[in-house]
């Protein structure tokens, strides 16, 4: 827990002789908040202390009256423990959001008190967060994956910066000179994928021209003949062309740190990951491969964009005119937003930053040159994306069934529509892509689930 230092003190002058900060969405320090009664929130994260503690120092400069504590929790109990908080008034005001729990926290968010048309004016991407006229959240960045590879190696390998993959079959080729080992056993994979195989699959179609969601948005589209082209190609690159193992280094982001991996797939996150966790590791990226060398794909990957803070609805009145005053603030304040998108290696959202000059100079930026040719398909659920795969693995080890339960919003039957469920469709497209083979045995005793029989 951190911000600020010592207890908040009253706050008398409304003119602080400081600027108004933004471009059409703009922010005006110059006034009293709580009517300069002293008050503390708490700002809940799972990540990046440091660069969000800088926004609660900066705000408490100029209103020393609002002390705002940052909390950080571990991602895994962060969505326990947030849902649970937020339900009474003794929950954080604050509180950061990732998309993917978008329906878990939106019940408790506050909408936010900000001029929408000048926000669509400084920031990319605000209509797809409307919600019938209002948004909860908007997006301060936007991530995406690529390749990092492991500079050493590549060069041990008789490999220079020439001979980066631009098609898949180069990418093949290159993975293969990487690989070291003997007997079937394995010293150095050439491309590890073990934890990121997923992924990178929720991705890689949209180089065929597939999109990810049908027509409605509604249904999960992975079941299909190019899902399973591109699942084929990553399982021969173990089963066939040998340059990795689900056996060798199962997580693949802690093996590629460990120095047992050439290569690997992640997002942009993970760059700030390999400086904190493993400083000694030289490596560089690359943008993913795609199917034809010199033709711009329909996309080469998936996007998606990293959200600004919540408000806690439910939270007193007092921290919510300062929680939304802060927001304003934390909106326009480009060199903190700058940062940001630094650590997490984004395409800022903010027109301001679009041509900053640091930003363009960052090494991930530089790989992917710009998102023109990335495609956001829409939140993706956690639930599904994250934990049904390893649920199954967990089962596997066991000798354990496991069942899926179609969600239902609960209440009567006319509150909820087929369309709004996580169906068999997508949960079935879910494992399918994570590597495991699925083959259905029926309904025996006529009982109301439906049974399949799993192999990984």
């Amino acid at each position: 827990c951190s911000g600020g230092s010592g207890g908040p003190t009253k706050d008398t002058t409304a003119d602080k002789g400081l600027p108004v900060q933004g471009t059409t969405l703009t922010y005006d320090p110059n006034t009293l908040v709580n009517n300069g009664e002293p008050i503390t929130l708490e700002w809940w994260l799972w990540d990046g202390e440091e660069q969000f503690t800088a926004f609660a120092d900066a705000y408490r400069k100029i209103h020393p009256n609002v002390e705002i504590k940052v909390v950080n929790q571990p991602w895994d109990d962060y969505w326990t423990k947030l849902p649970l908080a937020l339900q009474g008034d003794k929950g954080p005001a604050i509180f950061n959001i990732h998309n993917s729990h978008h329906e878990n926290i939106l019940p408790y968010c506050a909408a936010y008190d900000i001029d929408l048309d000048a926000a669509r004016t400084d920031f990319v991407g605000v209509n797809g967060h409307v919600i019938d006229g209002r948004v909860y959240y908007l997006d301060y960045g936007l991530m995406t994956g690529l390749i990092y590879y492991n500079k050493a190696m590549w060069s041990a390998a008789g490999l220079t910066e020439a001979d980066i993959p631009k098609t898949w079959e180069e990418f093949r080729a290159v993975a293969k000179k990487l690989t070291i080992g003997e007997g079937g056993s394995l010293s150095q994979a050439g491309f590890n994928f073990n934890t990121s195989a997923y992924v990178l699959l929720l991705g890689k179609h949209y180089q065929s021209g597939a999109n990810l969601f049908d027509k409605e948005g509604k249904k999960v589209q992975l079941d299909t003949d190019v899902v399973k082209a591109d699942l084929a190609f990553l399982t021969d690159l173990y089963g066939v062309d040998k340059v990795g193992s689900p056996d060798f280094g199962s997580d693949s982001d802690e093996a590629f740190g460990q120095g047992l991996s050439a290569m690997t797939y992640n997002w942009g996150h993970y760059y700030g990951t390999l400086k904190d966790k493993y400083p000694s590791i030289d490596f560089g990226t690359f943008q993913t491969p795609v199917g034809a060398a010199g033709a711009a794909p329909y996309a080469y990957d998936r996007c998606n964009g990293e959200s600004t803070p919540g408000i806690n609805k439910n939270a007193p009145a007092g921290a919510q005119e300062a929680a939304q005053d802060f927001l304003k603030f934390f909106l326009t304040s480009d060199e903190l937003l700058k940062n940001l998108c630094l650590r997490y290696s984004l395409f800022p959202a903010s027109a301001s930053l679009a041509d900053n000059d640091e930003i363009a100079a960052h090494p991930v930026m530089k790989a992917l040159g710009s998102i023109d040719r990335y495609i956001w398909p829409g939140p993706m659920p956690a639930t599904v994306e994250e934990r049904a795969p390893r649920l199954l693995a967990e089962c596997l080890r066991h000798g354990w069934q496991l069942r899926f339960i179609e969600h239902m919003p609960l209440g009567p039957r006319e509150t909820w529509s087929s369309q709004d469920v996580v169906g068999v469709d997508q949960i079935l497209g879910v494992l399918r892509e994570a590597g495991f083979t699925l083959t259905e045995v029926g309904r025996p005793d006529r009982r109301p689930a439906a049974l399949w029989r799993v192999a990984a």
